[in-house]
């Protein structure tokens, strides 16, 4: 079965609170977002955050500017990491290594960060809510929804944690790994890190199963 392509003039201008505030209604109090960063990079982990956040007034106001964290600035990333993390009921990042990408597959390996990052609430949450990401092996009542993190501000505020915890793991394993320049371009498959590999070779680090496309 095709399935449908979705709407794009349907998204909001920014990530709203339509997608919770159904299930709220219906009972579910704490709705775990997630979203991952790093899937399509050449080296690093990948991470998933999971965010839940409270049904109070004033929600969209806090948290006035957070959106899918590919649209924002580092800067604006890290300025909200903290306005996020204080507004959450709970938070908590997951990764999967390189190693584990190249045993299992990337999107299994996706799927073990985000198993990691809810078992690691504080919070046992009732229902999820994702990027496009199905979590079988996670049995919490989920939902999964195309352009999720353009939709829905709890999946946008994941997707901001995803995207800081693991830049910041990059900026670490650039010191540990120098030559990569893997604080620039974290991991992903530059022109500059692509020249490095070919130079350099890939490091334990990167993804073995990835294959380096020519420059």
């Amino acid at each position: 079965m095709t399935r449908k392509k979705f709407d794009l003039s349907t998204l909001p201008k920014f990530p709203d609170l339509k997608i919770e505030k159904r299930l709220w209604e219906k009972g579910s109090l704490q709705i775990g977002g997630i979203d991952e960063a790093g899937r399509g990079a050449l080296a690093g982990p990948v991470a998933a955050a999971v965010v839940i956040l409270p049904n109070i007034p004033k929600l969209t106001q806090i948290l006035a500017g957070v959106r899918d964290s590919k649209q924002m600035t580092a800067l604006q990333r890290e300025r909200f990491e903290p306005l996020i993390k204080e507004a959450s009921l709970s938070w908590s990042v997951g990764f999967a290594s390189p190693a584990e990408i190249d045993q299992i597959g990337i999107l299994p390996a996706t799927r073990l960060a985000a198993r990691r990052a809810v078992e690691s609430l504080s919070l046992i949450p009732d229902y999820l809510i994702t990027d496009y990401l199905d979590l079988p092996d996670i049995e919490v009542p989920q939902e999964k929804f195309v352009k999720g993190d353009m939709r829905s501000l709890t999946i946008a505020a994941a997707s901001v944690l995803a995207k800081t915890a693991r830049d910041a793991q990059m900026r670490i394993l650039d010191e540990q790994f120098p030559g990569y320049t893997l604080s620039r371009h974290k991991g992903y498959g530059t022109r500059l890190h692509r020249k490095a590999i070919q130079k350099l070779g890939k490091s334990r680090i990167h993804r073995q199963s990835f294959k380096l496309a020519s420059t």
